[in-house]
């Protein structure tokens, strides 16, 4: 790790970069600081710009910022305009830049073997369940078992409590899917798993080789935004491209 952002401990090949931002290190005040990248968020705007600003000084390009909305489509960096409603993207070509920003949702990062392609996806729980992981591997149209994926910050499993209705809709997809579930003293309450529930989804899907996870945003309030610990709060960003 270094100040302000998290490189992520995967096997990616040489022509691979990758980052995730943690909230450190930007111009923010308030119940955003300090490096809030969502401009959606209530933040000043201009905060927001010298913060993206920041962060594209560490890039080859402008990210392909989207318009997340807990479903499963994927742009296509070098084709689709920022603004573009998706939950993932991929790029083909080097110098392209793949984003997504969460806050307590997962961000999961990919790459292929050979360095040919990457992508990023964001994982709430609906799009989880929705099946925006699969979608993106798909996407990025290499065979499953040539891809790799690492799982950033996250909403931890101590901390991420649902109701009954989001783990029923998992269980749809397999039995496999309580493993990711714990009761709780509460009636009706569970404590879920983002991050087993990922590695289901990817393995469903023929992804084997898959890193990350651990990392809490909700119990790292220095560290990271949060957004079912502070409700008003910014996104971090998790990118990818290839050199």
């Amino acid at each position: 790790m270094r100040a302000g952002w998290i490189t992520p401990d995967w096997p990616a090949p040489p022509n691979v970069r990758a980052l995730s931002t943690t909230r450190d290190g930007g111009v923010s005040e308030g119940s955003f600081g300090s490096f809030n990248l969502g401009a959606h968020v209530g933040d000043t705007p201009s905060s927001v710009k010298r913060n993206r600003e920041s962060l594209a000084a560490l890039l080859p390009a402008e990210p392909l910022w989207l318009e997340q909305v807990h479903g499963v489509a994927v742009a296509e960096c070098g084709r689709d305009l920022a603004g573009i409603r998706a939950d993932a993207s991929v790029a083909r070509q080097p110098g392209l830049v793949c984003a997504v920003m969460t806050a307590d949702c997962l961000p999961v990062l990919f790459s292929d073997e050979s360095g040919s392609v990457v992508a990023a996806a964001h994982a709430g729980w609906r799009g989880l369940e929705a099946g925006v992981l699969e979608a993106t591997v798909r996407s990025m149209g290499v065979p499953a078992s040539r891809v790799m994926a690492w799982l950033g910050p996250a909403i931890g499993p101590e901390h991420f409590e649902v109701g009954p209705e989001v783990r029923d809709a998992f269980l749809r997809h397999g039995g496999d899917a309580a493993l990711a579930f714990k009761s709780t003293a509460r009636p009706e309450k569970w404590l879920a798993d983002l991050y087993v529930l990922a590695r289901l989804r990817l393995r469903a899907s023929g992804v084997e080789q898959v890193s990350g996870g651990g990392l809490c945003t909700y119990s790292e309030a220095e560290r990271f935004y949060s957004f079912r610990r502070d409700k008003t709060t910014g996104r971090m960003a998790s990118v990818v491209w290839l050199v």
